[in-house]
Parts: C-alpha cells; sequence; structure tokens
C-alpha cells in the first residue's frame, strides 16, 4: 500500500486523497479507478479526481465545491479507526519534539491501542527506522495493523502481542512511550530497554497518576523529568473580526518526560578543599 502523503504533483491512482469543503468537512479516500464516493452533498468520482493537480477544486453531481489535497498527518490521525479514544495531535507533535524522534530510530510503544500514535511514530522514524508496539489485546492489535495498512506504513512497524510486565525483548532503544494506564508498574522494564541518555515518555489523564510515576522514575535512576500538559485554541480567521472559536482543546492528559542516567558516587574532596574546611 502507498505512503499515504504523494510525493507527485497530480493524484494517481492508490493515492490516499483528501476531499475537503468549504465548511471543513473532509473525506479520506483512496483513489481507485472506477470506484465513487457517496456523500450527503452528492457523488464524486475517482475517475473525475485521477489525473488531477493537487489543490484543484471539484465538484460533486450536486453541484457542491470540495478541494482535492494530499492529507497530512494530523487529518489521517483524526480519521483513525478506533475502539479506544486516540491521542490528540496536539500532544503527539510535542512528544515527537520533546522526545527528539527521528529517521532511523528505534522506537518502543507500549499499548498500542487503535494505532494512531504508532502511525505518528512510523511516520517519524523513516523508512530505515524500526517501531516496536506491544499490545496485550488481540482484538486491539488487529485493528492497529489495519489502520498503519490503510495508510501504507504497516512495514516501519512490528507488532507484538505480550505483557510488557515481562519485560520488552529489545535493548538500547532510543525512546520509549508508555500509554498504558499504570506506568509506574513497568519503570524498571522501560530502564532495562533504553539505552543510556535515550527518551522516556507517557501520558496520563489525571494528577495523582502523574504522582505515582514520578515517584517510580525517581526510584529507577530517571533524572531531568518534566511534566506538562498541551492546550490547544484555534482562531476564526475572519480579518474583519478576528477571535478565538467558540471551542478549544483543553485537557487531554499529562505528558511525563524523563531521561535514562547512570549516577555515581561523588569524588573524594582534595586535600586543599579538606584544609579550608579545617580552618574554617
Amino acid at each position: 500500500m502507498p505512503l499515504f502523503i504523494a510525493d507527485h504533483a497530480h493524484a494517481q491512482p492508490g493515492d490516499l486523497a483528501q476531499l475537503l469543503s468549504t465548511s471543513h468537512r473532509f473525506f479520506l479516500i483512496r483513489l481507485e479507478p472506477g470506484a465513487t464516493l457517496h456523500t450527503h452533498k452528492g457523488v464524486i468520482r475517482h475517475d473525475d479526481l485521477i489525473g488531477l493537480p493537487w489543490g484543484s477544486q471539484v465538484y460533486s453531481h450536486l453541484g457542491v465545491s470540495f478541494y482535492l489535497l494530499r492529507p497530512s498527518l494530523a487529518d489521517v490521525l483524526k480519521e483513525t479507526r478506533r475502539n479506544t479514544q486516540i491521542m490528540f495531535p496536539k500532544d503527539i507533535g510535542f512528544i515527537l519534539v520533546s522526545m527528539s524522534i527521528g529517521p532511523g530510530q528505534t522506537v518502543l510503544e507500549a499499548g498500542t491501542g487503535s494505532g494512531a500514535f504508532t502511525t505518528a511514530l512510523a511516520f517519524a522514524v523513516g523508512p530505515q527506522g524500526r517501531v516496536i508496539s506491544y499490545e496485550r489485546r488481540a482484538e486491539m492489535q488487529h485493528l492497529a495493523k489495519r489502520n498503519l495498512r490503510r495508510v501504507g506504513l504497516e512495514d516501519r512497524v512490528t507488532f507484538k502481542l505480550a505483557d510488557i510486565a515481562q519485560g520488552f525483548d529489545e535493548h538500547d532503544a532510543d525512546a520509549l512511550f508508555l500509554d498504558v494506564p499504570n506506568p509506574e508498574d513497568y519503570i524498571p522494564q522501560a530502564r532495562a530497554a533504553l539505552k543510556t541518555g535515550g527518551f522516556f515518555g507517557s501520558l496520563v489523564p489525571t494528577t495523582n497518576q502523574v504522582s505515582r510515576l514520578v515517584a517510580a522514575l525517581q526510584a529507577n535512576d530517571f533524572a531531568f523529568i518534566e511534566v506538562c500538559e498541551t492546550l490547544l485554541r484555534y482562531y476564526k480567521p475572519v480579518p474583519e473580526r478576528l477571535r478565538p472559536t467558540d471551542r478549544m482543546v483543553a485537557h487531554t492528559g499529562y505528558l511525563i518526560f524523563a531521561r535514562p542516567i547512570i549516577p555515581a558516587p561523588p569524588p573524594e574532596p582534595p586535600p586543599e578543599a579538606e584544609a579550608i574546611a579545617e580552618e574554617a
């Protein structure tokens, strides 16, 4: 399955395309010759889209206007088929930057869920990178595989059906993210899987969970611990009356980041320091 972001100027068969209306309602479709998209705003034939430059304006059979666009990663994540709540793009972007996740890296994740964050990780590590995603529930893993296959990223992910209480199979991972209800119970396992100085991250919804996780990180030689949350507010893009929209994406979870370290005992004070101490 082709990668969801096309690298050519015109829509081609097999591309994942976004049809966006002026009301910001959009549809994601995989372009197939002979196929049609049926919407409440009319029917659009795929054959009428294939070959058009990206950004072209098109019309349904009812005369409703749409624009043919390449979808963004955020668009793909919003349309992820889900059985549980997925992570929000506002959190995902901040996580990727804070944990320095990029091309060629090996990243561990537990649990997979519907695969939205797995999709973002696979996109970030590139074709030379590797995402290893652990999940205990077979039905969730099956859904995540379908979602990754739909956007052409399945070959960058190794899915493992396992309980991380038994530990991770990998060592020296560049980064590890825990998206589980009780991450504090798996910090020794995370520490063993990460390279020293690597990046740890987690997301939890409540402050008491944050407290337990921070205590567990401190007890297992993690340092430089950060706790934060991201808030997102859009504005109405009307030049004459620019103002915030009526709703905003506020609290979705607390983000916790940390780095595994190797502590060492302080050195013996030099003789001159002892002499100064005695004189004092």
